[in-house]
């Protein structure tokens, strides 16, 4: 089959598959046909599918993730000769321009995404992300995968989001919750097939089954996730067995620990690449595990992983992995893409663009230990309510830098930027604790990022706080990283009670504040996040918020940037 006959062909299944799909919502269709939607069923009159062409030819395939909404090119941190720099990268206009210069190089691409597009930025909350839909639709992914912030908006929101999408969705590990925790059909197929050129290339997907713990536990309401070796094996058998797949691509959203700790396991056999997300790492040589290569794409739109894959006669003899920065200044915006982000942003863009007040230091949030995005919220938490003897804030990785000043030398901070830092604009919450529950806590949280078992890592950097002084052992034994506490310069006292401040979780218990169980008097404020925030900027412009070494590591360079440990990889 020539190369135009494949295309064609190429084409109309593309064609049939998305009037499949299209027919399938409309009519309610049940999952079986929905699947044969995305697993490869040709409509009748097509041509058979080809047989394996005996030329040698290169299919490309292009991953982005952790986009978190992020629009337009944005200055992006980089570690170089042990210093950050700063470029500017990522926009969905720069991307449109990469995607297009690819796929006119290599007809054989296909571009996917691995969660988080619908939670990051002002126009995403105050469009519930309804406002992403046409942009991502105008990009032509060719398949997604749900990731651990796409039910901000809860459930059916994100079914319907996620629905509002040309492209084929796929996850192995979501159910529908029919009652009392028992685990109905899945939400999205499992796997996908993709057909080029005779071959068949299978993708699995499966998302981060910490979500309900992660997240304020509303948000997934009605989803079960489960563990992916429950049921990878059997997927891998289908791709493999089955369908006789030259090749079993993992799609994934669990963090690059939990990536690799699943590419070492038994059940991981048969999969040659873990394609992940979640922890917004850069995997620039691809790590090899026991049994698959695990890469990871960076975040915010500023990387593309591109993963060739060399075929000849039916099977994949090479591959090979870059990770291609989306520098502005290298891919000019399209034009089409960027009037329909503006025309999209036009009805919010002056609340957007609002200058709500000035930092002198650039604003960030990539160590793992502190920050100046992070600092700055608990500067405002704690000048909002001086009673409170600790502040809280969650170790959150979302939010690009920011680094550039305006006309009065100093960095301005909008309305906009302080949704990229904040989201959710939850109730600010205050309770009491003792001290052993303090310090139980802080050994549970410092597990959650540094344990040995990769398995027990949450993603999320070390949670931040203010008011308390702690040193610790990254790498020490589990229960026994924390070396010292001290509160207001006095230690820590085991019995005594402390009062705390942190963000009110949805769908928490009354006597959980911040993942700290059994607090007492707890009630919520009349500020919330973003009110404080506004109160504070307005009052204390320019801000100079400098990490105070609150949280000390000893058996670690203070900044560190991943919490990847024990393989060959280096965020930069």
């Amino acid at each position: 089959m020539s190369s135009i006959k494949r295309e064609n062909y190429a084409r109309k299944r593309r064609a049939f598959l998305q009037q499949a799909g299209s027919l399938g919502l409309a009519l309610g269709l049940g999952p079986g046909i929905a699947k044969a939607a995305t697993t490869g069923a040709l409509a009748a009159g097509d041509d058979a599918m080809p047989t394996p062409t005996d030329e040698r030819f290169t299919i490309s395939i292009l991953q982005t993730t952790d986009v978190h909404c992020q629009l337009h090119a944005h200055d992006e941190l980089f570690w170089e000769n042990d210093e950050a720099v700063f470029r500017k990268t990522g926009g969905y206009a720069h991307l449109a321009t990469y995607l297009k210069k690819a796929r006119k190089n290599n007809p054989h691409t296909f571009v996917l995404d691995t969660g988080d597009m619908f939670q990051g930025s002002e126009l995403s909350v105050k469009t519930t992300g309804k406002a992403m839909v046409p942009i991502l639709n105008a990009l032509h992914y060719d398949l997604y995968l749900p990731g651990n912030w796409e039910v901000i908006y809860y459930k059916q929101a994100m079914q319907h989001l996620l629905g509002s999408l040309q492209a084929p969705k796929i996850c192995a590990n979501m159910y529908h919750d029919v009652g009392h925790g028992q685990k109905g059909e899945l939400i999205f197929q499992p796997y996908h097939i993709w057909h080029v050129n005779g071959v068949k290339i299978g993708f699995l997907g499966y998302t981060d089954p910490l979500v309900p713990l992660r997240q304020s536990p509303n948000y997934s309401k009605g989803i079960i996730y489960t563990k992916p070796e429950e049921n990878l094996a059997h997927y891998v058998q289908v791709l493999k067995e089955q369908e006789q797949c030259a090749y079993v691509l993992m799609i994934a959203h669990l963090g690059l620990s939990q990536q690799i700790h699943l590419a070492n396991l038994p059940e991981c056999a048969g999969v040659d690449y873990i394609l992940g997300g979640d922890t917004h790492e850069r995997v620039r040589t691809p790590i090899q595990c026991r049994y698959a290569k695990v890469v990871e794409p960076g975040a915010f739109g500023s990387f593309v992983g591109k993963l060739n894959l060399t075929i000849e006669k039916g099977k994949v003899v090479a591959d090979d992995y870059e990770l291609v920065e989306i520098d502005s200044k290298k891919y000019a915006a399209d034009k089409n893409m960027l009037s329909l982000i503006q025309a999209n942003e036009q009805p919010f863009a002056d609340s957007m663009h609002r200058v709500i007040g000035y930092s002198s230091l650039p604003l960030y949030r990539y160590f793992v230990v502190e920050n100046t995005i992070d600092t700055l919220i608990l500067n405002a938490l704690d000048w909002q309510l001086p009673e409170v003897d600790i502040v809280l804030s969650n170790g959150f990785r979302f939010c690009p830098p920011r680094t550039t000043p305006d006309h009065t030398g100093n960095i301005p901070i909008t309305e906009g930027y302080l949704f990229d830092m904040l989201p959710v604009d939850s109730t600010v919450r205050t309770a009491t604790a003792t001290g052993k529950q303090i310090l139980d806590w802080l050994e549970k949280e410092l597990n959650n990022v540094f344990a040995a078992n990769a398995a027990e890592r949450f993603g999320g950097w070390v949670i931040k706080f203010k008011g308390m002084q702690v040193s610790f052992k990254a790498f020490a034994e589990k229960g026994k990283r924390v070396q010292s506490v001290t509160v207001a310069g006095q230690p820590m006292v085991p019995d005594k009670l402390y009062t705390l401040c942190a963000c009110e979780r949805d769908g928490d218990p009354q006597d959980m504040l911040c993942r700290i169980k059994g607090v007492t008097n707890a009630r919520n404020t009349a500020y919330t996040l973003h009110s404080v925030m506004k109160n504070y900027l307005a009052t204390n412009s320019p801000v100079k918020p400098t990490p105070p070494l609150s949280a000390k590591i000893l058996d670690a360079p203070q900044n560190l940037l991943t919490q990847v440990h024990g393989v060959e990889y280096m965020f930069r």
